[in-house]
């Protein structure tokens, strides 16, 4: 098995053909130079062990050098050995917020980006857990099934933003409804929902349908993105705040916080609700009720041991640099004898 750690350094290898190009240019500016100097024949009697070949020769050696060492700057490495992992953990659905009242910024820098840095820095305090993502407004939309891919999850999670969805509102209910699908074993005790929101909910069926979701073993967690106090929904065009929501009266819309909704939610589903200011306390509450839980065998793999090759391609580009140092762009004598390209000699 076969893997590379550091991609972009295959970037490096640009240089190969810089110095091919240099080379060449090189050359015609020489032999631009010679004929003004003297003609061809003349040239040949001046400078008899002048070898072109010799210095083709080390232009590709000082290439393949080249080549080597990015190759070990990529890092390449080989499985050596298959072994069995056995993955214990917890189900987790994470359901974001991402209506137009999260673009308020009484919660720096605004409720949505707030929820992001909440959700990344959970799962980077996750082991082996299962994680998914859903998106939800006016209705709720699938963004991330279940998966341990915790690095596809993160990119996931920052291309979430507020257009993603055209039906706007709160639909808390669509979301708890959404993560049922989720969960592909209903014998599951370990399944749980994450709900990040400001806790405005437009349809009023969350408790209700929270309620079911609690009687097929699924838990609630609740965290509140915002402040009590609230604050105005920025339109912004380039980064430039336009203008703020205004109502049907043309009065700037004032979005709060709903603590109560959130708790409730959480009541309902024997969960626990979390105010979302603090990140490290969000976390340490989550992994403290994550601990609590049982676990669950997922997946049986299996993984390769991968070990480092690039001293390999370093050993060899240093060594080829050293060769090129020690050619000289002389006719070799031996070579001479042979007369690869039936040179004439005066």
């Amino acid at each position: 098995m076969f893997r590379i750690d550091e991609k972009i350094w295959f970037w490096t290898l640009l240089v190969i053909p810089v110095i091919i190009l240099l080379f060449i240019l090189l050359q015609l500016w020489r032999r631009s130079v010679q004929k003004k100097f003297a003609d061809s024949g003349l040239l040949k009697r001046l400078s008899p062990n002048q070898s072109l070949f010799k210095s083709v020769l080390k232009v590709l050696v000082l290439s393949g050098a080249f080549a080597c060492l990015s190759l070990a700057l990529v890092n390449p490495k080989i499985g050596t050995k298959l072994e069995t992992v056995r993955s214990e953990g917890v189900d987790i659905v994470f359901a974001v917020d991402v209506s137009k009242s999260m673009l308020a910024e009484d919660i720096a820098p605004n409720r949505l980006e707030k929820s992001k840095q909440l959700v990344t820095q959970i799962v980077n305090s996750l082991v082996s857990d299962r994680i998914g993502i859903i998106a939800y407004a006016g209705t709720a939309f699938p963004q991330l099934p279940i998966t341990t891919d915790y690095a596809s999850a993160k990119m996931f999670l920052q291309n979430m933003n507020t257009d993603m969805l055209s039906s706007q509102g709160t639909a808390i209910s669509e979301a708890i409804e959404l993560s049922k699908t989720y969960f592909d074993n209903e014998d599951q005790a370990n399944r749980v929902l994450i709900i990040i929101s400001d806790g405005e909910d437009h349809d009023g069926e969350a408790l209700s349908v929270a309620e079911e979701a609690a009687e097929q073993g699924i838990r609630i967690l609740t965290i509140g993105v915002g402040n009590v106090k609230g604050g105005p929904i920025p339109i912004k065009r380039n980064g430039v705040i336009l203008n703020y929501k205004k109502d049907n009266n043309n009065e700037t819309v004032i979005t709060r916080l709903d603590e109560s909704t959130l708790k409730e939610i959480a009541a309902e589903a024997n969960g626990v609700y979390i105010n979302g200011s603090n990140t490290a306390k969000v976390v340490e509450t989550i992994k403290e009720e994550l601990d609590k839980m049982d676990k669950q065998e997922f997946e049986s793999k299996q993984i390769a041991d991968f070990k480092d090759q690039f001293q390999w391609f370093l050993a060899f580009g240093i060594l080829l640099l050293f060769i090129d140092i020690f050619f000289l762009e002389r006719k070799t004598a031996w070579l001479k004898k042979l007369n690869l390209f039936n040179e004439t000699y005066i």
